[in-house]
């Protein structure tokens, strides 16, 4: 199976400049743990998930005045549609990461993540006598 099959193509993208709690009640809307951070003057794009809300919210500090650019990781793994799941769930092992931003024709795509591919991995393994 691909990662085009197991993708979520709902996408969150933020900005920037998106306080950590906009970012949590648009992630929270959506049902997704990961936003996509654009910020043009950085030339890219990011990823900020719901670990790194909660890291923050941890250490004390202010969702409200924290801003997502200060949490979004910029040095990004991304997965292309044509590759397998067990090339994304390798490279998430890998990285230590649950979520990759799937480019398609160097574009945000979709995302993908732990949970996709254990959704798509679960029923055949089911199937299988133990």
């Amino acid at each position: 199976m691909l990662v085009r099959d197991a993708m979520s193509t709902v996408v969150l993208t933020i900005g920037p400049t998106h306080t950590l709690r906009q970012a949590a009640a648009l992630m929270a809307a959506r049902k997704v743990g990961a936003a996509i951070v654009h910020d043009p003057d950085a030339g890219g794009i990011g990823i900020l998930t719901e670990r790194d809300i909660l890291i923050s919210v941890g250490q004390g500090q202010d969702p409200d005045t924290e801003l997502a650019h200060a949490h979004t990781t910029t040095d990004v793994v991304f997965a292309a549609p044509a590759w397998t799941l067990e090339e994304a769930a390798g490279a998430m092992a890998h990285g230590g990461f649950r979520h990759l931003i799937v480019l398609d024709r160097d574009e945000p795509a979709g995302v993908v993540s732990v949970r996709d591919i254990i959704r798509c991995w679960a029923p055949a393994r089911q199937q299988v006598p133990a």
